[in-house]
């Protein structure tokens, strides 16, 4: 092996042309295996001179009925956005009738992330369900690396390999700008989240490619970066205001971006949606109590969070490979546009 490194499961599986599960099942003597795929898996350990861990030898003969829900944001974030309460909502709905137990990790440093990898190396939750996934996140690789169960809260990028639950992102966006194109704005204004996010770049993608063919240029210099905040989106749009005072619409790729747009354009004395149209995503609770109520793009986060529990359980209890569902989103016209 280069470097000398230890074989994990996942080269196990790599080298066998099967998923981690069905080496674990290998690993454990279960009977759910064909003999070709055992074979194979037999002969990818000799190859490999692999050496079974605690993690992999666990994944299904110690099942603890319990999985962690991890969120690397601070307890601000966990109660300020509703994206977080509606997916827990989903989560929790979906584990109710499985006498699963759900522990609820924040993780905000270095030092809790070495906690929680403690904590699931020593098998004391079956799987994790992982929320805001950042590309440069260790988790997602530390995880597959141990062989845990693991569903993600949107991907990394288009290349993904876990199991994730996804919004049609970048649909979504260029349904929001499209609605503002044909309602005759002429120069849109984007305000993004992190770019570090797969869900940033995929709604702005939607952004640009809502201009196509429309013979109104997507003006790059009228794209804003933002947190998913409140006070984020008032910055950004203060900024687009400064840069680009003729704009007439703006799509911020979350509500609570748009609710701080609004409180920004208000106070610069601009009418919405007379002088600027404000789309935003996610239909939550927000988008409704406005002033006006906020025209949005509806993805469904309750739902999001009850497949990514359902599919965690399939691989947990059931030995099911890995899934990649991306839910459908819907444009939600209100007054602001």
């Amino acid at each position: 092996m280069p470097g000398n490194r230890q074989p994990t499961i996942k080269t196990v599986a790599a080298r066998a042309g099967v998923g981690r599960t069905t080496v674990s099942r290998v690993v454990n003597g279960s009977d759910l295996v064909s003999a070709e795929a055992r074979a194979r898996v037999l002969a990818a350990i000799k190859e490999l001179n692999y050496v079974p861990n605690s993690v992999a030898r666990g994944l299904v003969t110690s099942r603890t009925d319990s999985v962690a829900l991890v969120i690397p944001e601070s307890e601000s974030r966990l109660g300020s956005e509703p994206y977080f309460a509606a997916l827990i909502r989903g989560v929790s709905a979906a584990l109710a009738d499985t006498r699963t137990q759900l522990q609820l990790t924040l993780v905000r440093d270095r030092s809790e992330r070495d906690q929680m990898i403690a904590s699931v190396t020593t098998r004391r939750v079956d799987g994790v369900l992982l929320v805001s996934v950042h590309a440069d996140d260790p988790l997602p690789g530390m995880l597959e690396e141990m062989g845990l169960p693991t569903v993600l809260a949107g991907r990394r990028d288009e290349r993904e390999n876990l199991s994730y639950v996804d919004s049609d992102n970048a649909g979504g966006a260029a349904a929001a700008v499209r609605h503002l194109l044909d309602g005759g704005r002429r120069r849109i204004a984007t305000i993004t989240g992190p770019l570090d996010m797969d869900v940033s770049r995929s709604r702005l993608a939607g952004w640009r490619d809502a201009h196509g063919g429309t013979g109104v240029h997507a003006d790059e210099s009228l794209v804003a970066g933002g947190d998913f905040t409140e006070e984020g989106g008032r910055h950004a749009m203060r900024s687009l205001l400064e840069r680009a005072p003729d704009l007439d619409a703006v799509f911020a790729a979350s509500d609570l971006m748009a609710v701080g747009a609004l409180a920004e354009l208000r106070r610069q004395g601009r009418q919405v949606p007379g002088d600027v149209a404000v789309v935003g995503f996610e239909d939550s609770v927000l988008a409704r109590h406005t002033h006006p109520p906020l025209t949005t793009v509806r993805q469904p986060v309750e739902e999001l969070g009850r497949t990514m529990a359902r599919i965690l359980t399939d691989i947990t209890r059931h030995g099911a490979e890995r899934q990649q569902v991306t839910l459908p989103t819907r444009l939600i016209v209100r007054e602001s546009s």
